[in-house]
């Protein structure tokens, strides 16, 4: 006989891994124990040693669906000739940490019962078992168990308990588990809900991480009159669809789209339109795709069964540019002039988490916001950090805090540019910190002074602070979810990003490690008059590159010109984003936009994918020089679509010739591709496809977004390479 200690670190708990390694044991049969404690799962157990091979081989490779196995270690102990198996209590221990499962999907089992008249959850909407439901969404403290949650203020009933005791049911231990009879109760009926959303009415239903404001998705008064009363000009509104049919007749779904709409994640996925879909022009206005999402909760698949309506707007449940709204007084005083009805739960959401957003590229799911489903799940970087704080950029803000070999980015905070997302932004920090025992010894931040969270950072005492460039974030943040060491050539293009100059960047091309970097090629300054106008007004970068765009009254004009010629109220900026702008305000396309990377996703949506020309462009020096291309597009008049995926080739193009000059110059052969700019599936298409033609190994972004949303990581890569003794 033989005993052994194994300690086993990942994302097991609240994920069955205790009544999977308790009826393991009494399968081989082992004698012993199973706890969870604050920084993982311990099991203690006896047996033959043939049986013991066997339950470490098991615990790797058997475990449950959701859990995720990081560090497996063992310890040899000796017999104490204990008979039995068992599952203790859980042990808090000060200054420990374990992993936390983010939220997961309804699975199978608990859908059937959902729909069965005989079972006793038939239509209940908080059914969930220990393969899926809320998790990081109701988690106050760990170790994960039921008084650390938002459930703690239901008590089971018989029955639940009963299920919750028995190592043998898939609700063992279930954290959330709940009936009709114990659990949270929904303010009113669904066949009520269903009624009011078919006849047009716009509803805040409030869900697993907060609300949402939905309505029915092909009634276009009621897409309208959403639209209006959110503030909300022509950004996108996610779907919501019964399911994965649903989903087939409005766009085009392949098998890996299938898997991402599907898996227990269930982001919302950015798929391409049929032609010819009877949607209201207002849920996505000159968009060619959707942002489709299926049920994720019993909750939406209820509202979903036996409904006239297939398909739900379903956008976060705020105002623009706030705080998803997760508490029901809250909602009735803030989502009320939005709303016509309410449907309301009495289980408290702790931790807002907005719905996440991916696409497909190269056949893998690309995340674009990683939010509801991803956090609070972190990435393992293969390395030992100090304890930091990246607070991250302004727009799309996510934080990061490091522990030992984990990066732990938060939810999606959102647009760091008001008090109440700065309130969710320190709410949000207070609870990762607690929850992962992280005591930060430093605190990355951007350098650009006007930034809420660099604001926030600075205020900071007694903790050493570490200024990053933006790019360099950007580049860092591919590099270390890539698991990089050593120099990159770093393509970084985006819209802003306060350069070491005091200039705007946004199209550079770095040759970077952690440590440091040097800024090799940039794209060619121009004058940016107006400061956040000049975002807003894509005729103002035109006039930048020198043309003055049709349309816009001389008066104005007139001003910006004087702007230019004083340098008033101007910036110079070399950023790719603006470039974008130009180049849709000349051809008519957009001289106004209403949200972040408008003019430059209509842009790409025009695009005549048969096009295989491209305009000129020079090099001189260290500068990229699109004037060429510019006079080229005013010269030549040519159709917009024309014009669009000229562009696109052109900047590929330069991207490609950029690369190789510093491969020859540096003899580095890596390219990281980064920044809001690379969300754009062709010119990422175009240029991954030159790059790798060339022999040039080419990394991007999978689980991490592109854009700002992954800044924090590149910032805590950073200061944790500087922090090097």
């Amino acid at each position: 006989m033989e005993r052994i200690r194994i300690r086993v670190q990942g994302i097991v708990q609240g994920v069955g891994f205790r009544p999977f390694v308790y009826n393991l044991a009494l399968r081989l049969p082992l004698a012993g124990h199973v706890f969870n404690d604050s920084s993982g799962l311990v099991v203690e157990a006896e047996g033959e040693p043939h049986a013991l091979a066997a339950f470490v081989a098991a615990l790797r490779t058997e475990h449950p669906p959701l859990a995720w196995v990081r560090d497996l270690s063992i310890t040899e102990l000796s017999p104490i000739g204990t008979t039995g198996f068992t599952i203790l209590p859980s042990v808090a221990e000060t200054g420990k940490f374990a992993l936390v499962s983010p939220d997961v999907a309804t699975c199978a089992e608990c859908l059937a019962e959902i729909f069965d008249p005989v079972n006793r959850r038939y239509r209940y909407p908080f059914t969930n078992c220990t393969n899926c439901g809320p998790r990081y969404t109701i988690i106050r403290d760990i170790p994960y168990d039921r008084p650390s949650t938002t459930m703690a203020a239901f008590a089971m009933c018989p029955l639940c308990r009963a299920e919750y005791e028995d190592p043998a049911d898939r609700r063992f231990h279930a954290q959330p588990n709940a009936c009709p009879a114990c659990g949270p109760a929904l303010s009113a009926g669904i066949p009520e809900t269903q009624r009011r959303l078919a006849a047009g009415e716009i509803l805040a239903i409030k869900g697993l991480g907060g609300f949402h404001l939905a309505c029915d998705a092909r009634n276009s008064a009621a897409v309208d009159a959403l639209r209006a009363r959110k503030r909300r000009s022509d950004k996108p509104f996610a779907l919501m669809v019964r399911d994965l049919d649903a989903a087939r007749e409005l766009c085009v779904v392949d098998h890996v789209a299938a898997r991402a709409l599907t898996g227990p994640r269930h982001p919302i996925v950015i798929l391409l339109r049929r032609d010819g879909v009877p949607l209201p022009g207002a849920v996505a206005p000159g968009n060619p795709t959707l942002g489709i999402m299926l049920p994720y909760t019993p909750l939406h698949h209820l509202l979903f069964a036996g409904a006239p309506f297939s398909a739900l707007v379903m956008t976060s449940g705020n105002l623009s540019e706030e705080p998803i709204v997760v508490e029901n007084a809250d909602a009735r005083q803030r989502l009320g002039p939005v709303s016509d009805w309410q449907l309301l739960h009495d289980r408290d959401i702790y931790m807002r988490a907005d719905d996440s957003v991916v696409r497909i590229f190269e056949g893998a799911e690309r995340v674009m916001r990683r939010s509801r489903g991803y956090a609070p799940q972190t990435l393992d970087l293969g390395r030992e950090l100090p304890e930091l704080l990246a607070s991250g950029g302004e727009l799309k803000n996510t934080f990061c805090l490091t522990k030992g070999t984990h990066a732990i980015l938060s939810q999606h905070v959102g647009d760091l540019e008001n008090y109440e997302t700065l309130l969710f932004f320190e709410e949000t920090l207070a609870n990762l910190k607690k929850l992962f025992r992280v005591t930060p010894r430093a605190v990355a931040y951007d350098l650009h002074p006007g930034y809420l969270s660099t604001k926030f950072a600075l205020a900071q005492t007694g903790i050493q602070q570490i200024g990053v460039q933006h790019h360099h974030a950007h580049i860092a943040s591919c590099m270390a979810e890539n698991h990089l060491d050593g120099r990159v050539i770093g393509v970084a293009f985006d819209g802003t990003g306060y350069g070491l100059d005091g200039a705007i960047w946004g199209g550079e091309f770095l040759l970077a490690g952690y440590a440091d970097f040097e800024r090799r090629a940039h794209l060619r300054y121009v004058p940016l008059a107006g400061g956040d106008a000049a975002v807003r007004e894509p005729w103002r970068s035109a006039l930048g590159y020198g043309v003055e765009v049709a349309g816009i009254p001389e008066s104005r004009l007139r001003a910006v010109r004087s702007m230019i010629a004083t340098g008033t109220n101007t910036v110079p900026t070399s950023s790719c984003g603006r470039l974008f702008d130009a180049v849709a305000a000349i051809i008519g396309l957009r001289h106004e936009v209403t949200f972040e990377g408008q003019a430059a996703i209509e842009l790409e949506a025009i695009a005549d994918p048969t096009c295989t020309t491209r305009y000129p462009f020079d090099i001189v020096g260290d500068e990229l020089d699109f004037r060429p291309m510019i006079e080229c597009i005013v010269r030549e008049h040519e159709r917009p679509p024309t014009v669009a995926a000229r562009f696109h080739n052109t900047l590929a193009a330069a991207i490609h010739e950029v690369c190789v000059r510093l491969r020859d110059e540096a003899a580095v052969n890596r390219v990281c591709l980064s920044g809001g700019t690379f969300q754009n599936m062709r010119l990422l298409g175009l240029t991954v496809a030159q790059l790798r033609a060339s022999a040039f190994e080419v990394y991007l972004h999978r689980e991490v977004p592109p854009n700002d949303g992954g800044l924090a990581l590149g910032q805590a890569a950073i200061a944790a390479e500087r922090l090097r003794p």
